[in-house]
Order: C-alpha cells, then structure tokens, then sequence
C-alpha cells in the first residue's frame, strides 16, 4: 500500500529540535502509523532561524490574536513567525498532505489549549500556535490533531480514520471527479458518515443528487460537508444503528439462533462490554459468506488497517 503523507511536529519523529535542545519522539506515530504514514517534518521555530538551544518562547495578549514571545527577553518574534509561515504553506501545498500532528502546547504548533499569558499574568488554556493557527486556516478540511490528544483511543480512532478518507477523496479528484465516480464514492462511505452523523448523511445524498451545480462547485461543497461530518464522534449509539442497519441485509440468510446471537453481540457492544471490532468482525464474515457485494465495498467495515487495532480500543 502507498503510504500516505502527512504533516508532523519534527521533535515528534525524535529529531533534537525543541528549545532545549531536546526531542519529544513519539514512538507510536513513528513506529506504528509510520509503517503507514509517511512524514513530511515541520519544526517552525528551527526552520524560522532560531537556533539549538534557544531562549524559550510563550503566547502573550488574547487567545483570538496572541503574539509570540520570548520569556526572559521579551523578543517579539510574531510578525517573523507570520512571514515564514506563509511562505512555508505554499512549499506545503505541493506535498499533497491528508493530515498533520502538531506538537501539543507549543506556542509555534500547539493546535489548541495553548497557555496565552494575558495582561494579569494569569495564562489562559485557550490559544493556538502562530503556526498551527495559520496552518488550520489555509488547510481547514484537512484532519489535524497533536500528540497529546492521539493518547485518547477515540480521537486516534476518528483522526486516523479520516486522514485515509481524505486520501481517497484526494484519489477521486484526481480520477477526474466525475459525477458517476461521486455517486460511488458517497455508497461506499454510507454507513461511515452515518455512524459520525445522519444528518449529515442525508445532506450529502442531497448535493450528490442536485444536478444544478457544477462538478467543481458539488464536489467543493461535498468535501467540506463530508470532513465536517467525520469530525463528529462515532458515539456507540451511532455505531448500533449502523450495526442493525447492516445486520438488515441478512435478514434472508441467518438462522434464528445466528440472528439472536448477532443481536446480542450488538447489544454488548452498545452496553460498552465488547469493543466495536467484535460484531465488526462477524458481520464481515457473512459478508464473505453470503457473498454481499454491496456491502463488501462499505469502508464502515475497513475504514483503516487492521493491524492498527483501532477498534480494538473503541
């Protein structure tokens, strides 16, 4: 499988790069989603020209429009940081990301939560990094997370997940974005959009369905639709509908004893005493023995690889 590129924190990757002349290596993206992933590193302040070691940096004035400073001598390095950035988002756009993992907490990358040190002195946790700021605004469909956050079994699951669903929204474009391939790409993502939102399920069946815009104006409107809609939690009652509703199409080939017995497992799962891999996986199974075409091609089933164990978890 080609790997697919995504952004990320250098000091992430274990380079020594931080203001102490430190690293912050995550062994889990490198080792694990690196087998998948394949980095393109951002170190905004070494990149910026700062130097290792370097006097460390803070966010001062309001979270909507902080500036970046350092703590001992008051430097100003805003206006700078700003420039760089702006050239470093063109040099970016070329390397086609599907993602980017930003470092927590870090004034230049932290995504969110940053500390903004406010005129009382009194940090607020709610700021974004001078790069990471501009970085969501220029590229705001793209799937972004930090560090910190991908601990959370949840949100590594939804992140992970939807960096692949936009590789493949990136593949349809590039097929051409005709209208008959949109028509199979939103089948094919049914019960996933379903299980993060219905109502955005049915939304996006309207702008497939609407002949009056044009291909580039659907499928601009559509994609925003779509990465809107996975960025709301799969909830495991969202996943038992999708579940039952999958479980419907065997309604002509289980026995009674299988269908109790599915029925159960579903049922565990939403009291939260299995994980979701479990019906997951016998619903898979007679997919392939009931010869399901329609559903062998739902990614509900296999949104990401297996051997991430991503649902192991959720």
């Amino acid at each position: 499988m080609e790997k697919i590129k995504v952004g990320i924190s250098r000091c992430l990757l274990g380079d020594k790069l931080r203001y102490d002349g430190g690293h912050q290596h995550d062994r889990y993206l490198t080792d694990t989603l690196g087998k998948f992933f394949d980095y393109v590193p951002v170190c905004p302040e070494v990149e910026y020209g700062l130097p290792i070691p370097r006097e460390a940096m803070r966010l001062i004035g309001s979270p909507e429009a902080p500036r970046i400073v350092t703590i001992k001598t008051g430097i100003d390095h805003t206006e700078g940081m700003l420039k760089w950035s702006e050239k470093k988002l063109k040099v970016l756009e070329k390397e086609q990301l599907c993602g980017f993992i930003f470092k927590s907490k870090s004034p230049s990358s932290g995504m969110q939560g940053v500390k903004v040190y406010t005129e009382s002195g009194i940090p607020i946790k709610k700021g974004i990094g001078i790069f990471a700021g501009t970085f969501m605004k220029h590229f705001s469909l793209l799937p972004v997370e930090d560090d910190g956050r991908l601990n959370d079994p949840k949100i590594r699951e939804n992140f992970i997940e939807r960096v692949f669903v936009y590789k493949r929204w990136q593949e349809f474009l590039k097929e051409g974005g005709e209208h008959g391939s949109l028509v199979d790409f939103h089948s094919d993502h049914k019960y996933l959009i379903m299980s993060h939102s219905p109502k955005h399920l049915t939304e996006l069946g309207r702008i497939v369905a609407d002949a009056r815009r044009s291909k580039d104006e659907r499928n601009a409107i559509y994609s925003e639709t779509l990465m809107n809609a996975l960025k709301l939690t799969a909830t495991k009652k969202k996943n038992t509908n999708c579940l039952h509703h999958i479980m419907g199409y065997f309604k002509n080939d289980l026995t009674t004893n299988e269908k109790h017995e599915l029925l159960e497992i579903i049922d565990d799962y939403h009291k939260g005493i299995i994980p979701l891999i479990v019906p997951v996986v016998l619903l898979k199974h007679y997919v392939r023995k009931y010869e399901k075409t329609y559903l062998k091609r739902q990614f509900y089933l296999n949104p990401h690889p297996m051997e991430l164990m991503l649902r192991n978890h959720v």
